[in-house]
């Protein structure tokens, strides 16, 4: 039997069995009953939180109810979907996602990096100097807040062995053919090309969940965006249909694709129908990084500068050059066998220049 402490009335049966000493202690976030029961075999007691608006009992975990305090969130607009009518996580992913998309986040909106402090710690620095952000800083983080609550992300790390891949890549650049066309085969050019195998043998990783959350919406083609660091922000053009072009062709769209982001020149087609990102940051250093998920994409790859290993082939040590890799992934579409069953089809690929024909 449920009732709540301070507003039921309780039954005759049980209140024989609760001693008359009932003690309410009040804080910041609950009020807490200390009773005495001497047989709680026939009782349940729906403790009321002052978070609450209502005093409607609903069934949710301790760290459901510690997610509801953090993100302050009424529970009792969530109707639960487990078992009983119980809040899932789930339920609570759904209704933030619902309230973002119902309410577009303006300028003012946007969640501050510092503490709750309304000065933002003026008095603390006297030597400072305040920066406005463009409006491509200001949606990106928008879009970076929002996928990063929404969507349960996990991350797999590899490294691809791709010395051959190397050697080809530098032989084809110094033939006469590539110098009369003026361009420069970089890796990103081959990594794209192994997502896009990738995407067509796992094709869970070129899908998107509906708005509801309830089907998968599974795309016939294969468009890649690739994140552009500029000096206005970060920005994802995309190539299309990346998996029916030849090494050559997608080079010179990457390279024009840049050069207009770089000079702000993109239309809105240049950045429209992406099924899957590559963040590369192979020019700039580091190893391993957790890139955040471009709704409503599913999944991207980061990619980090190359460098030597020593590995042990059974008679000495090789030099072997390697590619850091790390794959985020959705995890409500994405399972960890998936993933890493994905980024090592990735690596495998690389490893072997002739898998690219096939």
């Amino acid at each position: 039997m449920l009732f709540d402490i301070e507003t039921a009335t309780i039954p005759l049966t049980i209140k024989e069995n609760i001693d008359t000493n009932i003690q309410l202690t009040n804080n910041n976030h609950n009020i807490l009953p200390t009773i005495s029961v001497k047989n709680n075999e026939n009782c349940k007691l729906a403790i009321k939180n002052d978070y609450l608006q209502n005093e409607s009992y609903f069934y949710a975990t301790p760290a459901i109810r510690s997610l509801a305090r953090e993100f302050n969130i009424n529970l009792n607009n969530i109707k639960g979907t487990g078992r009983k009518g119980r809040i899932l996580r789930e339920d609570i992913q759904k209704y933030i996602k619902n309230i973002i998309y119902r309410h577009e986040i303006s300028d003012k909106q946007i969640i501050p990096i510092t503490s709750n402090n309304k000065q933002n710690n003026r008095l603390q620095f006297k030597d400072i100097k305040e920066i406005q952000l463009g409006s491509i800083q200001k949606k990106s983080s928008s879009n970076l807040y929002t996928n990063w609550i929404t969507i349960p992300h996990v991350t797999q790390f590899h490294e691809a062995n791709i010395t051959k891949l190397e050697k080809f890549r530098k032989e084809q650049n110094s033939t006469e053919e590539i110098k009369k066309l003026n361009i420069k085969i970089t890796l990103l050019i081959f990594v794209m090309k192994a997502v896009s195998k990738a995407l067509e043998i796992f094709p869970l990783f070129n899908s998107s969940l509906s708005e509801d959350g309830t089907k998968l919406i599974c795309k016939k083609y294969i468009n890649i965006g690739i994140a552009v660091d500029t000096p206005s922000g970060l920005l994802v053009p995309v190539c299309h249909n990346v998996n029916k072009k030849g090494i050559i062709t997608l080079s010179q769209e990457v390279i024009n694709l840049a050069q207009k982001a770089h000079t702000g020149k993109l239309i809105p087609s240049d950045m429209q129908d992406s099924c899957f990102t590559i963040s590369n940051l192979g020019n700039i250093g580091g190893m391993h990084f957790t890139p955040i998920i471009n709704a409503p994409e599913v999944a991207i790859l980061g990619v980090s500068k190359t460098y030597f290993k020593p590995v042990w082939n059974g008679e000495k040590f090789i030099p072997l050059q390697v590619l850091p890799l790390s794959l985020s992934y959705d995890h409500r579409v994405i399972n960890g066998g998936d993933g890493a069953r994905f980024i090592n089809f990735i690596g495998h690929i690389m490893s072997d220049i002739r898998l690219f024909i096939m």
